[in-house]
């Protein structure tokens, strides 16, 4: 046998030699003896500090041999190294362990796949071993770029390549359950290692993913396959690795992921990405969730250059990652995703108008133009995926975040620089943050409407509305519904029509609460206006008149008393009279849909309210309609094609829901008539400057006059002035021709002259009103400058008598 000596020189050699040049037989193809083996097992155990020399002669045999090709030794020596390692169990095996790895390394370095393989299931057995104390001088090194490197094998036969790679893997399961679980050895998360190791297993996994997507759906491996397929053995091995990450060394784990990805240029197609991440997200602790998702928020803003689709594939991959987070620990850091991700909308939009005013209308260009649109979904759907699974007062912040960053015309308050856009980028944002809140704000259940529809919200989403762009109002209106509907009612509100029986619909609600009285009473009159002014647009199609009676139907549902519901039927008759005077020159088809709007409300307005006498006023106009005019109903105006007339008939009285009529029926059932009888005028705010379009402006002039003259000519055309009687002058006057004219041409010149020209002449009358006040408060002091002078007030047409002006109270009355 090798190695054997003569029986004078064997006697005079250490016991510990001769009992381990005993195991080796004659021939390898005998295997180890194993009574000899035992000898052997049992002196080392009995003399624990010959275990080194017992390791270092075995070392230096191996050694030998291995260079010596003599692969039968060198798998007898690894044999009863195992059971040496298995069997002592003491402090002097550390020394053992040393010469142990030293024959591993060995055998790894051999370019004999035998050897080498061999090496590794040492080294795995080794792994297994639990040490009663930790060696803090230990490294792996060498091992893991020895095993990183098996996992790349290129070898020309497959099924040599593919043991190659498994032993690969299995090896780095190894170092990793070796040295991850012992907190003061932690180099094995240091980034030198982790850029080896997550890309070896990933290399694997991918290799079997090209191979499973040419060929089909994978199917689940059975037992057998877990051990012979690499890529199910690299993906439980990272499974592994990422589960015993800790807070400190998440990251270095991750990020050689992303390196991996752009190297292999796996983001477009994605699936492979999304894969990984799934493991990702699932295999770590849920407290370490958001970590992630920060480092594909950071891996998005370096890729910000690259093209659409790989962006796109990013951002899906962060909307898979958002998914399963989302049922674990989000994190804190919630506005700065929202941040990021509308950052990166709006480079979309930019990219995008970018590539459209070059003007070459290349079918590349329109591809890429369509990539954008990509982009731009998918970063909509992450963002309304994440909102919607937020609590809720985390999603009431980013409700705010997002209505921030939506541009508004002459608003300075704005977060999105929207100044190179142009007015066609400007509407692409708005669009684009609109729906992100509308997904945001999908299945957000309110519990105080005026908690989230406070001014700061309210103010900027109905003025950015008032555009002449359909599609934007239907957002912001869809954006209402989702706030307002607290009893998920919209989907039987669906589609405008003439209810015949509203019980049937199973209308759920409660009893409106005091919060939300208070937030009609300071909020109602601009849903109002919001509602007037949207009905009078041009560009509306079928959607906008569905939204705005499903507006108004909720409003009544969720929102209104008493004075709310007579505020709607103020609303709706007038929304009637704009289309019966039109006055704005809407087209006919325009006209007849306001109508079938009004008869669609008011039929359901006056089933909900159950007066009988005012739904047999309802009913009844409407059955003159489908006679008489089916063209002011919504089953015929909506149709693709629809005869209309060539002018409406003012004065047949039949076909129109009459204020009087709706006055009386109300009457008896506690609402108020009076208010009833008062035309609704849209209130003047600032809406129409922020959002750059046509204001109405209505104005009710009082003028304060001083007139010399005789009280006897006075006190024929004057009588006693109460507030009662000035307010009842000012209704009746907004009754008349006369003011009607004057309006139309306030409104005309507002809309035709130029800006410079109307400041000028507010800024004058503003001047004439400070100084007709400074004389009035001066008559509250002193008396008339002569027995003639007589203080009157002016409106419309009445004069009223003179009285001191510290007795008139007028609670109420705004001056324009």
């Amino acid at each position: 046998m090798p190695g054997r000596v003569c029986c004078c020189c064997a006697a005079l050699r250490p016991r510990y030699k001769r009992l381990v040049d005993n195991i080796f037989p004659e021939d390898p193809k005998d295997g180890l003896v194993k009574a000899d083996m035992e000898k052997l097992t049992f002196y080392a155990v009995s003399a624990p500090e010959k275990l080194d020399r017992i390791g270092a002669y075995l070392a230096e045999r191996l050694s030998r041999d291995v260079v010596r090709h003599r692969c039968g030794y060198v798998f007898i020596a690894m044999e009863a190294l195992d059971q040496l390692l298995m069997a002592c169990h003491s402090q002097s095996i550390k020394p053992f362990v040393e010469s142990f790895l030293h024959m591993v390394a060995k055998l790894l370095e051999s370019g004999e796949p035998r050897l080498q393989v061999l090496g590794t299931n040492s080294f795995v057995k080794f792994a297994n071993i639990e040490e009663d104390t930790p060696s803090y001088h230990r490294r792996y090194d060498f091992f893991v770029s020895r095993f990183s490197g098996m996992c790349h094998s290129c070898h020309s036969d497959p099924e040599i390549r593919n043991e190659i790679r498994i032993a690969g893997i299995r090896g780095i399961q190894g170092v990793v359950r070796k040295t991850v679980n012992d907190e003061l050895r932690a180099t094995i998360w240091e980034p030198q290692h982790m850029d080896k190791i997550v890309p070896s297993l990933l290399y694997n996994m991918q290799k079997i993913e090209d191979v499973d997507s040419r060929i089909g759906p994978p199917s689940s491996p059975t037992g057998g396959d877990k051990e012979e397929n690499p890529a199910v053995l690299a993906e439980n091995c990272f499974r592994e690795l990422l589960g015993r990450a800790t807070y400190g060394n998440m990251n270095n784990a991750v990020r050689p992921v992303f390196a991996h990805l752009d190297h292999h240029r796996l983001w477009d197609p994605n699936e492979f990405a999304v894969h990984c991440f799934k493991i990702i997200m699932y295999s770590i602790q849920a407290q370490y969730s958001h970590h992630v998702i920060q480092e594909i928020l950071g891996h998005l803003d370096c890729c910000k250059r690259d093209s659409p689709r790989v962006r796109a594939g990013i951002i899906q991959v962060l909307l898979e990652a958002v998914a399963i987070a989302a049922k674990g620990s989000i994190g804190p850091t919630v506005l700065e995703v929202f941040n990021t991700l509308l950052k990166h909308l709006s480079l979309s939009v930019d990219f995008e108008l970018g590539q459209d005013s070059d003007g070459k209308g290349s079918l590349n260009s329109r591809t890429k133009e369509s990539d954008e649109k990509i982009v731009q979904n998918a970063i909509i759907q992450t963002i309304g995926f994440f909102g919607s699974n937020l609590p809720d007062y985390q999603r009431s912040e980013i409700m705010m975040f997002v209505m921030g960053k939506v541009p508004v015309f002459g608003s300075a308050s704005q977060t999105v620089d929207t100044s190179q856009l142009g007015d066609l980028g400007t509407r692409r944002i708005q669009i684009m943050l609109l729906r992100s809140l509308l997904m945001v704000t999908s299945g957000y259940n309110a519990k105080s409407i005026m908690t989230v529809l406070s001014a700061p919200f309210l103010d900027p989403l109905l003025s950015s509305s008032l555009t002449e762009d359909s599609e934007l109002r239907q957002l912001v209106l869809e954006i209402l519904h989702n706030l307002i509907d607290r009893h998920d009612n919209r989907a039987k509100l669906r589609g405008i029509r003439i209810i015949p029986d509203v019980s049937d619909l199973k209308i759920k609600r409660d009893k409106i609460s005091r919060q939300d009285v208070s937030f009609m009473k300071k909020h109602g009159q601009q849903l109002y206006r919001h509602v007037y002014m949207g009905c009078k647009e041009v560009d509306n199609v079928h959607k906008n008149f569905e939204l705005l009676y499903t507006s108004l139907a909720l409003i009544t549902i969720e929102l209104a008393n008493e004075e709310v519901v007579t505020d709607l039927i103020r609303l709706a008759i007038a929304l009637q009279d704009t289309a019966i005077l039109n006055e704005d020159n809407l087209p006919m088809s325009h006209r007849c849909s306001i109508m079938a709007l009004v008869a669609a409300y008011l039929n359901f307005l006056s089933q909900m309210i159950a007066v009988p006498a005012f739904c047999q006023h309802i009913s009844k106009v409407i059955e003159t309609r489908t006679v008489e005019a089916p063209y002011f109903l919504p089953e015929t105006i909506f149709r693709d094609k629809c005869s209309l007339p060539k002018a409406l008939d003012k004065d047949d009285k039949n076909l129109f829901f009459l204020t009087h009529k709706i006055a009386e029926s109300l009457g008896g059932s506690g609402y108020s008539v009076e208010r009833l009888s008062v035309p609704y005028v849209p209130q003047v705010t600032d809406e129409d400057r922020l959002s750059r379009r046509k204001s109405i402006v209505d104005t009710v002039s009082i003028q304060v006059d001083i007139l010399p003259g005789n009280g006897t000519e006075d006190k024929v055309n004057t009588e006693e002035i109460t507030f009662e009687a000035l307010k009842k002058a000012i209704d009746n006057t907004g009754l008349e021709e006369q003011e009607k004219e004057k309006r139309r041409l306030v409104i005309e010149k507002f809309q035709k002259a130029p800006f410079e020209e109307i400041a000028a002449q507010c800024e004058t009358k503003a001047n004439l009103l400070h100084d007709r006040l400074a004389q009035i408060l001066e008559l509250t002091i002193r008396p008339p400058p002569s027995p003639s002078g007589t203080l009157t007030i002016t409106a419309g047409h009445t004069h009223y008598q003179s009285v001191p002006v510290y007795e008139m109270k007028f609670p109420d009355l705004c001056v324009y």
